[in-house]
Formats: structure tokens, sequence, C-alpha cells
């Protein structure tokens, strides 16, 4: 019997594709930038052709995961004022399959309350326009949105002079839920919460 990737493997080889396709040493070369020749001769495709190249093995990759059941999911340790949370997350080249999307859903709540904890008596800021704008929010807002959403991740920024940690709520596939292609089925909403008196950078 054949050996089956790991998770972690997958990543490795992705990384290494993708680094390959970077340098120009994969290129799908029937891809043209317009479609119409006339256009096409005035306009360097490379770049398009190595984009091309890594998505169609990336492809490749997520079809492996769902005929070898090879699980998306890493894990993630953050500490935060003190505290730690050790978490699921979809690596952000993989896909979830159907169990990982289980243990996403069993994992919110933790995450949830870790938050809650770490965010006291922070400002609350919900980002719409991908990111461009924000609202300032409630906790109970935050609770409003986690009570529609399936499943939830962290990020933070920080140096001495600075904290934002952002929670992503989401439901459907992970891979798909930061892009708007994604909605209605997939999605996600993205609270930031930064120190009194500061708005949010990332």
């Amino acid at each position: 019997m054949s050996k089956v990737y790991t998770t972690h493997e997958l990543i490795q080889i992705l990384a290494a594709e993708r680094q390959a396709c970077l340098k120009g040493e994969r290129l799908k070369l029937e891809v043209t930038v317009s479609g119409n020749p006339l256009i096409d001769q005035f306009i360097k495709p490379e770049g398009l052709q190595k984009f091309t190249a890594y998505q169609d093995f990336k492809a490749a990759i997520h079809q492996y995961q769902i005929d070898h059941h090879v699980s998306g999911i890493v894990w993630k340790e953050v500490t935060i004022k003190g505290q730690t949370l050790k978490y699921p997350e979809i690596d952000a080249h993989l896909i979830a399959l159907p169990g990982d999307l289980e243990l996403l859903k069993i994992a919110k709540p933790a995450i949830l309350d870790f938050w809650s904890v770490i965010t006291l008596n922070m400002d609350l800021f919900l980002s719409f326009n991908h990111g461009k704008q924000y609202q300032q929010i409630t906790p109970v807002d935050v609770d409003r949105i986690a009570q529609r959403t399936e499943w939830a991740t962290l990020l933070k920024w920080e140096n001495t002079n600075f904290l934002e940690i952002v929670l992503q709520l989401g439901w459907g596939k992970p891979e798909e839920a930061c892009y708007q292609r994604g909605r209605p089925h997939s999605g996600s909403e993205f609270i930031h919460a930064v120190n009194p008196g500061n708005y949010p950078i990332g």
C-alpha cells in the first residue's frame, strides 16, 4: 500500500510548489491574459501563468485530501495577557473535510470564552467593506454574531505600544469564508479588539 501524506507534509509540499511557481519553474503556458491574441501580445502573461500553475497544483492537493481523508486542521497556540489557548484551525492552503468542520464547531465555545476574558474592557469593532471600514460594537453584538456562525479563530498583532486581537466568526467552508465568492454558503465576520482609544490597523 502506498504511503499517504500527512497534513504537515501536504503543507510542506504546497510551500515548495508555491516557491517553484514564484521562481517561474512552473508555468501553465496555455494561459493567456485576456483570450484576445491582439491584446495578449502587449501583456506579459508570465505572472498569470505562475499563479494558474500554483492554483492547479493546489486543487490537486485538495482532491488528494478528499480522496485520502487527510485533514486540513493545524493546531494553533496563542498567548495574550498571560492567558494561553490551543485551538484547531484550517491551514490557509488546505481545505476542511467534514470531520474538520465538526472539530471547529466543537472548539468554538472555548475560543469565545477565551475571547471574552482577554478582551474585557477593550474597544470592539466590526470590520466591513473588505476590512476597509470599522464600526464600533458591544459584547452583546459579538454574542449575536457568534450565535449565527459555526466556527471561530483568532489572530493578534502586538508590540510594546499596541495590541489588536481579531476574532473571525465563520460559517461554511473556511477555505472560502474570507472571500465574498463563498457567500451565502460560506463567509465570516471579523471582530477587532483594541485598547481603549485605539483603532484597528488590521
